[in-house]
């Protein structure tokens, strides 16, 4: 069987369909699995041993583009992807994601077999348009990993257990290593991982939050923070660390995920490094506002959803008191 996997982005979603994958290659130990995805989020899946094929795409480039020149080449650059796609031959297509441009993609698979969400479940239901057979979850399903799970019954997969397969880098390992010694950070310390950015500014906690959460933990937990930070997230980052709580270097997915092997407690929003967390097993503490902690929530972690759906009244002595918890034996 050749099956394809249409789940682009971002982040976190693409590790909350990871057990999709690793489901599938245990059902179909012989089957090809391929999974299509945003060129950004593809080092995530590189060397996959779930995974034969990785193909990347670049909807956000092609979105950008603003001149002829450029538009001749997103024109070759979709031509090829569907060449691509159509010699692959396809049996199976899975649109994990629910999106217009996931499903057009899932259709250009040519796959008989288009495997979808109902249109009331997809985020953009005229997604629903490309495929053909549309599965409903159960009521149980609540968390997105169990949604993502299910739509893998019309292939007689159920029932499966929950793996998240993540890369291992030896040298992110060393790099990481040689930080922690440079900055006094011992394998005994209770390393606890601050992540303050997020890809939407209603996910953000306000950094004025993290800076005195940081420094409570560091002070009244003899915890030791450490501030992650992405691409255009420095400067918040700065906001947050000094004194006791120091700055992580910039990372690459690599180096993030041997950071994150290392805390003891990882505290952020519904955001990517979160879910890479849950994944490797890290104790969490998510702060939830406008987004639904029992579908999104990190996977068997603690989640602490907002009241009124905004990130600003979640207290910190609230934050404090959980993260404290989560770094008890």
């Amino acid at each position: 069987m050749n099956i394809a996997l249409v789940k682009l982005s971002s982040l976190g979603d693409v590790v909350h369909a990871l057990p999709a994958a690793g489901a599938l290659r245990a059902r179909f130990p012989r089957a090809r699995l391929t999974w299509i995805v945003e060129r950004r989020e593809a080092a995530l899946l590189r060397d996959n041993p779930m995974l034969d094929e990785v193909v990347p795409v670049d909807t956000r480039g092609w979105r950008r583009v603003r001149t002829p020149v450029g538009a001749v080449a997103v024109a070759g650059a979709l031509a090829e992807l569907r060449r691509h796609l159509a010699g692959a031959r396809f049996d199976v297509a899975v649109d994990l994601q629910g999106l217009l441009k996931s499903g057009i993609l899932t259709l250009a698979t040519r796959a008989p077999l288009r495997i979808g969400f109902v249109a009331g479940l997809c985020r953009e239901p005229l997604a629903a348009l490309f495929t053909n057979r549309r599965v409903r979850p159960p009521a149980e399903a609540r968390h997105v990993v169990e949604q993502n799970l299910a739509l893998l019954e019309p292939l007689g997969v159920s029932g499966a257990s929950v793996d998240f397969s993540l890369p291992t880098h030896a040298a992110a390992e060393t790099r990481v290593e040689d930080f922690l010694a440079a900055a006094g950070l011992k394998p005994r310390d209770r390393l606890v991982v601050v992540n303050p950015g997020a890809g939407r500014p209603d996910k953000r906690w306000p950094a004025d939050r993290f800076r005195e959460l940081a420094r409570r933990l560091a002070g009244e937990a003899g915890a030791a923070p450490l501030v992650v930070w992405g691409p255009e997230e420095r400067e918040l980052a700065l906001a947050i660390a000094g004194g006791p709580v120091t700055l992580a270097p910039p990372t690459d997915l690599g180096t993030l995920l041997s950071v994150l092997r290392r805390a003891s407690v990882v505290v952020a929003g519904d955001t990517g490094p979160l879910h890479l967390a849950a994944a490797l097993g890290v104790p969490c503490v998510g702060l939830y506002g406008p987004t639904s902690a029992e579908r999104n929530g990190p996977w068997r972690q603690r989640a602490l959803a907002s009241p009124d759906g905004r990130l600003e009244s979640l207290a910190v002595a609230a934050v404090f008191d959980a993260v404290r918890a989560a770094l008890s034996p």
